[in-house]
């Protein structure tokens, strides 16, 4: 599962949001890059800074943000009104928003290492004022006296800002006691810290292992070609995903995979693990400081799903739906295993193993359905499948999409784009996209926003950028970037979070592109997924890489019908993630590994690895999910009610029905609760029907 923009899942990311890289000067907010530009909605973002650049810039940063809270805290409250509160609190936070990602960015792409390191630090420093920022009493109170002031007179998301302020405030405990405040500050500090810490660990693991030719048998020449050699002629492979994956999925070698697997969750194992028990204690000791019973039911109080016993309603739900159907699963698979342990002469051992399950539950696509991988990546050229996942997006959204020429970027693979409304012409924001692997860069997929499109203080729309960064198989001499069809799903599901960033036209940073509940923050970019599993769209976006010959209509057939695989099993999987996150975070302290194993035992049927603490790694848990990996089930039960209500009904290329997607769900962005778009988008309320009809799991019916 891919994960959100890790940079604005910051400790306060609620509090202040990216936006162009501004300054104040007498009160005016004006480009800090070129005074003579600020009439000016176009912005160059500098990827160029020195370690020393980021931090002197963070310096500076710091002290004039806070000087605009130091006037706000310092009015009388009987004088506050919206022109010297809520505006200049406004313009403060997109001015911080404009100028932070420059800093806390580089850590995950720069190919410095001692600009990473700089970054990171820059990221723990700013994390720290973000902090300090949020837990202003002075100027909560500034807020609260605004609110009482002015309850008639401000517009619809005026009043959504200052409510939200207010909340947020509370939620920071400034209505408690100045021990209870301290306290807290001091406990919110360290959870960034530690946050950013686990990150890091993750990024800059470099760990790989080291393979015969024979070890890696059922490896296609395409996947060997792309691997770096020992010496002594053996490859090494790391723990990258295209390394990984490919060969968890088919490598017959079983020892390989046990290998890999164990490698895989022992990522930043001893380190992680304590940052991560550390993490867990620290959030239970901010919830119960605050009043709450549990951290899950601190962060859930401001999602749709409200508490953490819905959540689990939730999740048991989907339990008892996938239940049958995963026991069903595991018998095929224990059977195929005994097959193919005869044939080859392995040891038969009579389980599931961590190891086995991919392995085998791509036996299951070939068995079931036929789908022959290695045919099948051949179609999907990294070039082609860009071209026409562009094609795609432009036409349903109403965007031209061009690239910038000769654009400064952090790399020289990096691509620089800029996207328009095609009936205006208007740019409406830019977008960064580095595709492939290298040392010291995240090793997820992700969307990261870089700034976002809201109303600036001269009341001129500003433009938002954002950077879709993955890992895609990089070219080798003699073949292009060859995309599996999961990674042409994680590529669209990626462009979605971009185009969400790139679309919204809010007043506030606060409500900019993705700043919506986070259960509801997937919806958009699960929603485009669908499109990799409609015909149309897959022969617009594939050609054979040597001849440019389209998919074979049996071939594109079998890959379609193919999408109800293993389908128990993989959303079983999902909800051990999500019982486990929640396990977590509704306990004072937990034994992370103990907790997975069980989980995985209980529900997926399928024991994790000795030795091996998959949450060590499990980025979403200090990436600002933690309390809320639901989301992603939450989220997708929406988005197939979105494509299966209207777009498979009206047409999956309608441009009707995309621009109005556009208007009500991206352009919105947080200005809206979801639950309201989607009753606006869809004519009623929302329901979970589309969702199990998609996964094969109910009969079809009209929706």
């Amino acid at each position: 599962m891919c994960a959100l923009r890790l940079v604005a899942c910051r400790a306060l990311c609620s509090v202040f949001k990216p936006l162009l890289r501004m300054t104040i000067q007498n009160g005016t907010v004006i480009s800090a890059r070129d005074c003579s530009q600020a009439g000016s909605k176009r912005n160059t973002l500098r990827w160029d800074l020195t370690p020393d650049d980021i931090r002197t810039r963070t310096d500076i940063l710091i002290s004039r943000v806070k000087k605009v809270y130091d006037d706000i805290g310092s009015l009388k409250t009987e004088n506050v009104s919206v022109e010297n509160t809520l505006g200049p609190l406004a313009h403060a936070k997109l001015d911080y928003a404009s100028s932070l990602h420059v800093l806390d960015f580089p850590q995950y792409v720069s190919p410095c290492k001692e600009v990473r390191a700089a970054s990171t630090e820059a990221d723990k420093k700013l994390s720290e004022f973000d902090v300090e920022i949020s837990m202003r009493e002075d100027v909560f109170r500034r807020i609260t006296a605004l609110q009482k002031k002015h309850q008639d007179n401000l517009s619809a998301e005026e009043k959504r800002f200052l409510d939200r302020l207010v909340t947020l405030g509370k939620r920071k405990g400034l209505h408690l006691s100045k021990d209870i405040q301290e306290e807290i500050k001091r406990t919110s500090k360290l959870i960034s810290e530690l946050s950013i810490e686990f990150n890091k660990n993750l990024n800059e693991d470099n760990t790989f292992l080291v393979f015969t030719e024979r070890e890696l048998g059922g490896l296609a020449d395409s996947y060997l070609n792309g691997l770096d050699k020992t010496a002594d002629g053996r490859y090494k492979v790391t723990l990258e995903y295209p390394h990984y994956f490919p060969l968890m999925k088919r490598c017959h070698n079983p020892e390989t995979r046990r290998r890999m697997e164990t490698a895989f969750h022992s990522r930043c194992k001893e380190v992680n693990t304590a940052i991560l028990e550390q993490l867990i204690q620290l959030k239970a000791k901010v919830a119960d400081l605050l009043g709450y019973s549990s951290h899950a039911n601190y962060v859930l109080e401001i999602n749709m799903a409200g508490t953490a016993s819905n959540v689990s309603d939730f999740l048991d739900t989907f339990y008892e739906t996938l239940k049958p159907i995963g026991i069903k699963e595991r018998k095929y698979i224990l059977a195929l295993k005994k097959r193919e342990c005869l044939m080859k002469g392995f040891h038969f051992d009579g389980q599931i193993n961590a190891w086995d399950l991919p392995y085998y539950m791509n036996q299951v696509e070939q068995c079931k359905f036929a789908v022959n991988k290695d045919k099948l990546i051949e179609y999907f050229p990294l070039d082609v499948v860009t071209e026409g996942l562009f094609g795609i997006y432009q036409e349903l959204l109403g965007l031209t999409f061009a690239e910038v020429e000769h654009a400064h970027a952090w790399h020289e693979n990096v691509k620089l784009f800029s996207a328009r409304d095609t009936e205006t012409g208007e740019e409406i924001g830019q977008f960064y996209l580095d595709l492939h692997p290298r040392e010291g860069k995240y090793s997820h997929a992700a969307c990261f926003g870089l700034q976002p499109g809201c109303r600036g203080p001269d009341g001129k729309r500003r433009l938002p950028v954002a950077a879709m960064v993955a890992n895609f198989t990089r070219p080798r001499k003699g073949f292009p970037s060859l995309l599996q069809h999961h990674e042409v799903e994680t590529y669209f599901h990626e462009f979605g979070h971009v185009m969400h960033e790139l679309c919204s036209k809010t007043t506030f940073s606060d409500f900019s592109g993705t700043q919506v509940e986070t259960d509801f923050v997937e919806v958009p970019s699960q929603m485009l997924e669908n499109w990799v599993w409609e015909k149309e769209p897959l022969r617009r976006m594939s050609r054979h890489y040597k001849d440019g010959t389209p998919i074979p209509e049996n071939l594109l057939d079998k890959l379609i019908a193919s999408r109800v695989a293993n389908t128990g099993l993989m959303n079983l999987r999902q909800v051990v993630l999500g019982k486990v996150d929640q396990s977590l975070h509704t306990s004072p302290h937990a034994n992370t590994a103990e907790v997975f194993a069980t989980h995985c035992q209980d529900i997926l049927g399928v024991p994790a690895t000795p030795g091996t603490n998959m949450t060590a790694s499990f980025s979403h848990l200090a990436g600002g999910y933690d309390g809320q990996y639901y989301s992603y089930l939450w989220s997708e039960v929406y988005s197939m009610d979105i494509f299966f209500s209207r777009f498979k009904k009206e047409g999956i290329m309608n441009p009707k029905v995309g621009k109005e997607y556009r208007r009500v769900i991206l352009e919105a962005g947080g200005s809206v609760d979801g639950v309201d778009m989607l009753k606006t988008f869809l004519g009623r309320g929302p329901c979970q029907e589309a969702f199990f009809q998609c996964k094969g799991l109910i009969q079809s019916q009209t929706l």
